[in-house]
């Protein structure tokens, strides 16, 4: 299954504190958390695809497993990988690739937004989960 323009928004913007801006243009939506880029994507572009923060060797791994995730397009190929989203890479996949962007973002965010945010890395939050 492909994603749609909707759901990639949408799987964007379920992450707390996320919001969709347009720096750029208004045709290309930019996805930050705590005023910082976890995502971008010309929502309206066809081929879909989105551009993700991702750890460096991770990224590396994944466009050499998947020909669908390229270096990122526009951006710094070694923290970036732009994923065509036509449903070659599986969408959970891509799913965790927008929450591991999300946490990557959030893990350099300021203790007291990380708080704020709810996230469950925060270090030494005691939450039940841990």
């Amino acid at each position: 299954m492909t994603l749609t323009p909707d759901q990639l928004k949408a799987r964007c913007l379920d992450l707390n504190g996320a919001e969709e801006t347009f720096p750029f243009n208004p045709e290309t939506s930019v996805f930050k958390v705590g005023g910082k880029v976890f995502a971008i994507s010309a929502l309206d572009a066809s081929p879909l695809k989105v551009s993700l923060k991702c750890d460096p060797d991770l990224a590396v791994r994944l466009r050499a497993e998947h020909p669908g995730i390229t270096p990122g397009w526009h951006l710094n190929k070694r923290h970036w990988n732009t994923v065509l989203l036509d449903g070659s890479v599986p969408e959970l996949l891509v799913q965790e690739m927008i929450e591991d962007s999300y946490d990557l973002i959030v893990a350099r965010l300021p203790r007291r937004q990380q708080l704020a945010l709810d996230w469950p890395g925060v270090p030494g939050n005691t939450s039940p989960t841990d």
